[in-house]
Formats: structure tokens, sequence, C-alpha cells
């Protein structure tokens, strides 16, 4: 049978419970703890427990006892966590703080799940002393040169001759005139169109205005007047 110890101490004395799966109690399939003898199936005097504060049950498929917390606003310590939400796992040791109240698990029974999975023994490998190192190739180079050509030493009794001066060749330099280029020149001249009656006035009408209408000139378009006009 699946069972769990707590032990604590109240008004002196030490308590000891036995949990177990099967046990009747007020809410079936766990007990619960706290200071409320209607809800509770462990009482607990201590001013700092809640009216119904946690349940303890046995999980079948994890093989194991779990806490749990029923009282949000004051949550229990389990091995120094707090246990706001959800369920955390008892263990033999393990110590609970219902406020100021300490329970301690003294002993956990769970026949079925305490089986231990098989060690796999492997044979033992063979191990050399000293292996012989690997051979590693060693990459060849290869350079390709051209050895030069000895050049023939002069006999001991070979004098060479004295070289000769050079006499340095004048050449006459002929200045090269530029060729001007010559800019091509308008052919005619030019002359203010009258915006009025279109006529051509010279340049020196461009204050006098038009010397056809008298019109002003000052908008007057520049046109090249032909030479034979």
């Amino acid at each position: 049978m699946n069972t769990l110890t707590l032990q604590w101490h109240d008004a002196g004395q030490t308590q000891t419970q036995k949990i177990h799966e099967t046990q009747p109690s007020k809410n079936p399939g766990t007990i619960r703890i706290g200071r409320d003898p209607v809800r509770c199936d462990i009482i607990l005097s201590h001013p700092t427990v809640s009216g119904l504060h946690i349940e303890i049950f046995f999980n079948a498929q994890q093989q194991r006892f779990l806490i749990k917390n029923l009282r949000e606003q004051n949550p229990p310590l389990v091995d120094g966590q707090k246990l706001v939400q959800g369920e955390m796992p008892l263990s033999e040791g393990s110590i609970i703080y219902l406020g100021q109240q300490q329970l301690k698990v003294t002993e956990v029974s769970v026949p079925g799940g305490s089986t231990v999975p098989p060690t796999i023994l492997t044979p033992p490998q063979p191990q050399l002393i000293n292996p012989p190192p690997i051979p590693v190739a060693q990459p060849q180079l290869h350079l390709n040169y051209h050895q030069p050509t000895p050049q023939p030493q002069p006999h001991p009794n070979y004098h060479q001759p004295a070289p000769q001066p050079q006499v340095a060749a004048h050449h006459h330099h002929h200045p090269v005139t530029p060729a001007v280029q010559q800019q091509p020149q308008p052919q005619g001249v030019y002359g203010l169109q009258c915006p009025r009656c279109k006529k051509l006035s010279s340049y020196k009408h461009l204050l006098l205005g038009c010397q056809h209408c008298g019109h002003s000139l000052q908008d007057a378009l520049s046109v090249l007047v032909p030479p034979n006009r």
C-alpha cells in the first residue's frame, strides 16, 4: 500500500498522521489539512494556518504523493519553494510550512513506484598501450624554375678594350608653327525684332524704340540679319 507519514508539533506535543491512497476522507481521493474541522481531515490549531489550506493525494500515473495549495492568499512553502498554484511532489524528508506551522514528511512508501531501471553494462573495450602513430601523408611541393645559363669567363690574359667615347649626334629641330584655327564668322549682323510690327531695327535703337513704329524694344527678340538685307 502506498503511504505517506506526516509529523508536526502542536500545543507542545508531537503529532503523527499516516496518509494512504484509499483511506476515507471528507473529500474522496485527497486528505485536506487546515484549521476548519468541518472541511479538513487533519486539523491544525496554529492561527497562521488557513481554514482550508492544502491537500495531499496520490497520483497513480506519476506513482508519487503530491501537495496542492487551496489558499492562494496564504501559499505554503514546500522545500523552500512557494507553492501558489499547481502541485509539487513530496518525498521523504520534505518540509512543509503552513504559515508558521511546520510539517515534515518522515516516510514515503510506494512499492509499485520504487523500481530501479536496469543498468545496461557494455563489455569493456580493449585499450592499446602506446598505439603506433598513424602516418600522415605530407604534401609535396614541386617548384619549376629555370637554371641560368653560365656565362663564359674571359681568359686571364685577355684585355678588354677601353670603351670609345660616343659622339652625340646633333639633330636640327625646326620649330613647328601651330596652325591657327579660323573661327567661323557670323554671316550677317544681329538686330532687334519689334514685337508690334515685326520689323528689324539695329541695336542702337534699343533705347529709342522701333525705327519703324516707335514701339519699345525692351522685350524685342535678337535676330540674325543676313548681310544681303
